[in-house]
């Protein structure tokens, strides 16, 4: 094969141009990149704050006595009379039904008969003790005799002694067949009608206590845990506008309500006893204070492709304008689109719009009022120093 000058040539030209073209290619993305960190590109930031969620809840309740009886015949019988209607005021000692007492007045007669007679006995008795014993003095009897006649004056005062027993416990059944009101209050709910024959100890009327007076309501089990025994609220009558009456929690249940999954709380009444009457509907407010968070917006938090399962947010350098992205950990998500989360300090600037065009060490621009802002504090920070 012949060589000549020109096929000489060709290669090295060729070799030389493909170096050429990637020193060229390589220079061209080097200045991109360059030109790529040096875009400064506009965002929207937000400064963190330190940002106590205080806040209120409100359940509505029922006004309740707090202390509320169920008053019950102590004998069984046919009620005659019942002289009490709901809502009625009533005062201790006062009637409020009646049982049928003939049969317990019977009692007490035939107990009262019997009474008399062992009392005439137990008085011969004893006088016949008497003269035994002057007879046993004068040696005309036996001791024997004597002790025969002593045991029975014994039995008949014992007798005596029982029956003066039974008769005072039919004169208490007697007197149970009259319902009496242990104490003051108003009448809430009645359980029986004249004429029904009832049994000792079934309801008849329910008393309410009027000195204290408390608010119920139920609240739900995530709620449970933010209030605390002898904690001040404030309850508004739905009836009374928007005056504000102070009461203390007093019982939170221990245990749910198997069906509702509520906790039932009651809240002793401070102040306005004769406004709140019984049965009314209140609603009671409940402060909250939870301890300070940081908050930044929910468009501020994204996930880079390396890590995705790692959020992170954008932190504005205010030295050298540029960003740099921190991990942080996410936590409860609030109202207006915002998220808590930890991993920040109050006082940074975060990006909350634009994050996912961003590069580490990038140049932004943020808004004209926020650069007067870091101006000021700059300025500040200047003046404080000595």
């Amino acid at each position: 094969m012949k060589i000549t000058p020109h096929s000489l040539i060709r290669p090295t030209t060729c070799l030389v141009g493909a170096v050429l073209m990637t020193v060229m290619i390589t220079l061209g993305c080097n200045h991109q990149d360059k030109q790529s960190g040096k875009i400064s590109r506009p965002v929207k930031v937000v400064r963190i704050g330190d940002e106590a969620a205080a806040g209120v809840m409100s359940f509505a309740g029922e006004v309740r006595a707090r202390y509320e009886t169920t008053l019950a015949f102590r004998v069984s019988g046919k009620m005659i009379h019942r002289l009490v209607e709901v809502g009625d005021r009533v005062r201790k000692g006062q009637r409020l039904a009646r049982l049928d007492s003939n049969d317990f007045q019977l009692g007490v007669d035939a107990l009262h008969a019997q009474l008399k007679s062992a009392q005439a006995e137990q008085d011969f008795t004893r006088d016949n003790l008497t003269r035994y014993r002057e007879l046993l003095n004068l040696r005309v009897i036996s001791p024997a005799e004597f002790d025969r006649h002593e045991t029975a004056y014994v039995a008949a005062r014992e007798r005596v002694a029982a029956l003066t027993a039974q008769l005072s416990q039919a004169t208490n059944q007697l007197r149970y067949s009259d319902l009496l009101a242990d104490r003051d209050g108003v009448v809430t709910a009645l359980e029986a009608e004249a004429g029904q024959v009832v049994a000792a100890g079934q309801p008849i009327v329910k008393l309410a206590r009027l000195d204290e007076k408390e608010i119920h309501f139920d609240i739900p089990e995530q709620r449970a845990s933010e209030i605390e025994l002898r904690q001040n609220v404030h309850v508004t009558l739905w009836t009374g506008g928007d005056r504000q009456i102070t009461a203390r929690i007093r019982e939170i249940a221990a245990a749910a309500d198997p069906a509702s999954r509520t906790y039932r709380v009651k809240a002793t009444l401070l102040e306005g006893q004769n406004d709140a009457q019984l049965g009314k509907t209140a609603t009671v407010w409940i402060p909250l204070t939870i301890p300070s968070r940081i908050v930044v917006p929910l468009s501020a938090v994204f996930t880079s492709q390396n890590e995705p399962g790692r959020p992170r947010v954008w932190l504005v350098d205010e030295q050298t304008g540029t960003v740099g992205s921190v991990p942080v950990q996410l936590g409860e998500t609030l109202d207006g689109e915002r998220i808590v989360v930890e991993g920040v300090r109050p006082g940074q600037l975060v990006v909350s719009a634009g994050v996912q065009r961003l590069v580490e060490g990038q140049a932004v621009r943020v808004p004209e009022q926020v650069v007067a802002a870091m101006q000021d504090s700059m300025a500040g920070r200047k003046e404080d120093r000595p």
